[in-house]
């Protein structure tokens, strides 16, 4: 098996080289890795203590984000590295105060993983969710370094669980402990021998419980919406956005959208400013701006607390009264404005799954998205307590809003029960850290 997986490897990096030329991400993911020794070596003093935290993307840096912050919190003299396997997470987050090293995860082959394990003095490595990669792991384990997997989640028909699985479980054995979301997962790995196991839950939720605290000012925005029922539209999709433009040409005139598409190329927001006629561009409400130091919270190294910046945005011109849709042409807002809404339609349902709608819910909005729902727990859970609510075409979409927005009753229970579903449920990164960090006079270990 390992011959086979060490093949399957350096295959994967050969296609990655491949289509380059032509295929963007296989670009990004091929050219990023180019020269990470040296570059890691620079990054890190041989005294240096460093904890490492791996994410596959992004939506699993969200989830170890507030365990990077909080870590941050305890023990301020040690270092962090963090690293990512895909272009999604690592261009959108290269830049992240955070962490005092990011990178892209080099290829899982016994010389890097041994060259970049000895190249720092690890204290510990978390792995958020998922990401198993055999060389690294085993390196670690011989190496002495603690392995923490984060908010994993553990389903039969994985490939551990499977009549071949023998060589992949070999895997889980390499880690120190692992913490799960679910119990389900716990007893699915006690089945196999793993008791080193804890429920903590999903840091998922520390994290949009954080961003939702964040003060975010936008004059133009509040005065968009003043008065008025707003529907949010994240992370959309070319099939939301059919069933979005239905729904925009049937329900009130008065109602206000906010349209944040996962796609952000030129092309597409032309698309989407046919789609919706009425329409302003979010960055155009940012033209001679005041906005502190990005929406994101940002570190001093001087101060290693993290604090809650505060983005304030001046608007030069207020947005035009005939407009009834922002639509949001840049990354890194929509986190926080759902804020100004009154119910959140999720993009994705459609397609391959869809997006975090947690995000949604942190600020009590009831939550709607297609039926492509069923491997995310947190929606087939809410969608139980009333709280979210699945469509598969625009009269469904149409009818849940129109009901929401004509029950006062109804929004105001389903928004409760989000706002609930998500307050019930943080805390997870503190019991992570408590496991994993033992405190004495103020440093760690």
């Amino acid at each position: 098996m390992r011959l086979i997986y060490n093949t399957g490897i350096r295959i994967y990096w050969l296609a990655a080289w491949i289509i380059s030329p032509w295929n963007t991400k296989a670009k990004l993911w091929f050219q990023g890795r180019k020269s990470w020794k040296e570059k890691l070596k620079q990054a890190f003093q041989e005294e240096d203590r460093v904890v490492w935290f791996h994410c596959a993307s992004l939506g699993e840096f969200e989830q170890g984000r507030p365990l990077i912050e909080a870590y941050r919190e305890r023990a301020p003299g040690h270092r962090i590295l963090l690293t990512f396997f895909s272009p999604s997470g690592y261009e959108k987050r290269k830049d992240y105060g955070g962490a005092d090293h990011v990178m892209y995860l080099p290829l899982d082959t016994y010389r890097n993983a041994k060259y970049l394990v000895r190249s720092c003095k690890l204290e510990m490595v978390l792995f958020i969710k998922y990401e198993f990669w055999f060389h690294f792991l085993r390196r670690l384990k011989r190496e002495g370094v603690p392995i923490y997997l984060v908010s994993g989640i553990f389903r039969p028909d994985q490939a551990f669980f499977k009549w071949y699985g023998g060589w992949y479980r070999r895997f889980l054995d390499y880690f120190t402990h692992i913490f799960v979301q679910q119990e389900v997962s716990r007893k699915l790995l006690e089945e196999y021998g793993h008791e080193s196991v804890t429920v903590t839950g999903d840091t998922r939720f520390d994290r949009v419980r954080q961003a939702s605290a964040i003060p975010y000012n936008n004059r133009s925005l509040e005065d968009f919406v003043s008065g008025r029922q707003v529907i949010v539209a994240g992370s959309t999709w070319e099939p939301d956005e059919v069933l979005l433009e239905l729904a925009y040409g049937q329900l009130p005139e008065d109602i206000r959208w906010i349209i944040a598409p996962h796609e952000l190329s030129g092309a597409h927001i032309e698309r989407l400013q046919k789609r919706f006629p009425e329409s302003v561009l979010f960055t155009a409400l940012d033209q001679q701006n005041s906005v502190s130091e990005g929406v994101e919270p940002t570190f001093s190294p001087a101060q290693p607390t993290f604090s809650s910046a505060q983005p304030t945005f001046s608007s030069a011109k207020p947005i035009p009264s005939q407009a009834r849709v922002v639509i949001v042409d840049t990354i890194g807002q929509l986190t926080y404005l759902y804020r100004f809404g009154t119910i959140a339609y999720i993009g994705g349902g459609f397609g391959k799954g869809i997006h975090n709608i947690l995000e949604a819910a942190a600020y009590g909005l009831p939550v709607i998205f297609g039926p492509n729902h069923l491997r995310f727990s947190e929606a087939v859970e809410l969608i139980e307590r009333k709280g979210a609510f699945p469509i598969t075409d625009a009269g469904e979409l149409i009818s849940t809003v129109r009901q929401h927005f004509e029950m006062n009753s109804l929004l105001k229970t389903s928004s409760q029960i989000a706002a609930n579903y998500v307050m019930e449920r943080i805390g997870a990164t503190s019991a992570v850290l408590d496991k994993v960090c033992i405190k004495t006079e103020g440093n760690m270990f």
